[in-house]
């Protein structure tokens, strides 16, 4: 599986971007899955739902099963957070994985980036980050900066970029 970041400061529009990027990726072609960090600790589940009436009374993982999805949720405990490496290996095999946060890692990443939120450019420190998507220029920028309001250039940009790396590879 093909993996690619989408990266970049809290309030910069990731989820937004993101979320715009798989309707487009799919129409593509693509078969897309997503992994999303989450800094915090967070319910998947509603307090009083069987499912977390099971997690609160000590299960150490509680599957939920339909017809339609399912859902795991597994409590760490003292192991801590697991890897991204451990949590890819986890999931169905697809074209591409979108990775939301995670900034720090090693991967390949599309930085989202408004220069007005007035944080340091990821892609000044960061080798993996391929393109920014931006909504001001950015002079001395070393990667493409593509336009953030421009979903379908960015997912052209994406699939451009994942062929070419399938050629090399």
């Amino acid at each position: 599986m093909k993996i690619l970041g989408i990266a970049g400061w809290s309030g910069a529009g990731k989820t937004s971007l993101l979320v715009e990027l798989l309707p487009a990726l799919i129409a593509r072609g693509l078969t897309v899955s997503t992994v999303k960090h989450a800094h915090h600790e967070f319910e998947v589940d509603k307090p009083g739902k069987d499912s977390h009436r099971h997690r609160e009374a000590g299960a150490s993982e509680v599957l939920i099963s339909s017809a339609r999805r399912l859902a795991l949720i597994r409590e760490h405990g003292a192991a801590g957070e697991p890897t991204l490496a451990e949590l890819l290996a986890r999931l169905s095999p697809v074209d591409l994985v979108l990775v939301e946060g995670f900034k720090h890692g090693d991967h390949e990443k599309l930085e989202v980036h408004r220069p007005a939120l007035g944080h340091p450019l990821l892609a000044a420190e960061d080798g993996a980050v391929i393109a920014v998507a931006t909504d001001a220029p950015i002079p001395g920028l070393s990667v493409p900066a593509l336009p953030l309001d421009d979903v379908a250039r960015i997912a052209d940009f994406i699939v451009e970029h994942l062929a070419a790396r399938s050629r090399v590879a």
